[in-house]
């Protein structure tokens, strides 16, 4: 088709570097108290979300980020039963975590209830019903003053935002001082898990810094990450605990996991594909010992 039949979304990551896709239709353009949010259908990846500016889901592919997001840190735990989520207001991560028959309590805590609403209208198929499953409680309001006045302890925390923006609600959960209060927030055994930032070599501060800053706090963190085709770029996630290391866990660990819990479904993950997420290049582990960055409430991180 002629290209300028097309309307094209523009993602800019760097002020000279951006992606971009063609849009056939708006679904819905809006602002929210906390953020921006467009849902357009696109040709090549299906219906997306968009928030401040930034792709976060996709209907092509979205498997791939909320798989890899969830399951290395629930097949890790050997018996996941209280799970928390911080943000995921498309309701893909209840939908995985609710895969695993131990849960028995599943909590996500989002600022913006209009971001939830809007994805059970026009997002449906990311949540397939979790919203409505008994084991699922919902809360709207800053994840950082749910912690502080909640002393209720978990067995996973996930920590779904969107990018640290100088203008968004969730920079102040990127923090040690943040990172602090989950560890008090965690079951012995228990462990968090973050989407951390793009793993473009140009971009990697973002994940360096996190990673830094998670170091302060958890004995064993773990990086990794999987390309992820509508964010143009492999997309870097963290796993961190006091007790559980991501090395520790064979292919056939991993396999005999799922098979045990009856997870037969699952399009991107499974035990060679742990292997693989968990194992950076040389360049990325290069990169990752350079960054020094500590990222604090009185010096946070911002992304472009």
């Amino acid at each position: 088709m002629p290209s300028l039949i097309w309307k094209w979304f523009i993602e800019h990551t760097h002020p000279t570097q951006a992606h971009m896709f063609g849009v056939e239709r708006y679904i819905y353009n809006g602002q929210t108290p906390f953020q921006s949010v467009e849902i357009v259908d696109t040709d090549f990846f299906g219906r997306c979300l968009i928030v401040d500016g930034k792709i976060q889901s996709a209907q092509l592919d979205e498997y791939i980020y909320h798989e890899a997001l969830i399951h290395p840190a629930m097949v890790m735990h050997p018996v996941p039963r209280k799970v928390m989520v911080i943000g995921g207001g498309e309701g893909a991560v209840l939908r995985e975590i609710l895969k695993h028959p131990s849960v028995e309590r599943l909590l996500m805590v989002d600022i913006d209830s209009e971001v939830v609403e809007l994805c059970k209208q026009y997002l449906p198929e990311w949540s397939r019903g979790a919203f409505d499953n008994p084991k699922v409680e919902t809360c709207y309001m800053d994840a950082r003053k749910y912690l502080e006045q909640n002393e209720d302890k978990w067995d996973i925390i996930f920590i779904d935002l969107t990018e640290p923006l100088d203008d968004s609600p969730s920079y102040l959960l990127f923090t040690k001082e943040f990172y602090q209060l989950v560890t008090q927030r965690i079951k012995n055994g228990g462990s968090i898990a973050l989407q951390a930032g793009n793993l473009n070599p140009r971009l990697f501060e973002c994940h360096g810094a996190i990673y830094n800053t998670l170091k302060l706090v958890f004995k064993n963190v773990d990086s990794y990450g999987a390309f992820i085709p509508s964010y143009d770029s492999r997309w870097g996630f963290i796993h961190a605990s006091q007790e559980s290391s991501a090395p520790k866990f064979t292919p056939l660990m991993i396999d005999e996991c799922l098979k045990e819990r009856n997870i037969n479904d699952l399009r991107f993950y499974d035990g060679l594909t742990h292997l693989h997420i968990f194992t950076l290049t040389k360049d990325m582990r290069e990169l990752r010992s350079s960054e020094k960055r500590i990222i604090e409430d009185n010096n946070p991180l911002f992304t472009y």
